[in-house]
């Protein structure tokens, strides 16, 4: 979230010696949207009064979701303001490449396979002689033949669906 906030306050202008009541209430609004105040790289003013009497000032500020990698990580650029009297802020925020799934392996529910595969599966289970299980790796056998029983059953049975923007959830 950036945008002119016209407040003034110690907090991100160390120039400033006061702080500002308004402040209070945008960190009560941004704490709400799990946002957090940026701070710059480099310490500039973000807007340049015309009038010598008044000061430059810190007003354009930028925040960050919570614990994002771009948090302190943002510019202002003073050279860039031309005719205006704000300096620019810009965030380099990473676009990582994600893998969307475009293919789904599911059983339907309520039809004849998913009665077939269930059936199958209670027949290795019973096969399994868990009878003497006296250690952890005996144990751990045992555990070890149900789970390839039941991924082979699964694979057996399983039917592979192409995801759409039409598919249901």
């Amino acid at each position: 979230m950036t945008t002119d906030f016209n407040i003034r306050d110690s907090i991100w202008d160390p120039d400033f010696p006061h702080h500002s009541l308004h402040s209070d209430i945008l960190f009560k609004v941004v704490d709400s949207l799990h946002l957090e105040l940026s701070k710059p790289t480099k310490h500039f003013p973000t807007r340049y009064s015309d009038n010598q009497q008044d000061f430059n000032s810190v007003i354009d500020l930028i925040f960050l979701r919570l614990e994002s990698l771009e948090y302190d990580n943002h510019s202002i650029h003073p050279n860039w303001r031309l005719t205006s009297d704000h300096a620019p802020l810009t965030v380099n925020i990473p676009i990582f490449k994600e893998h969307v799934q475009t293919r789904r392996q599911m059983l339907a529910k309520n039809n004849k396979e998913e009665e077939y595969f269930l059936n199958k599966l209670i027949d290795a289970i019973k096969e399994i002689n868990a009878e003497n299980i006296q250690s952890k790796e005996v144990l751990e056998y045992v555990i070890q033949l149900f789970a390839y029983h039941m991924v082979r059953t699964w694979y057996k049975h399983l039917k592979i669906i192409n995801i759409t923007k039409h598919s249901k959830k």
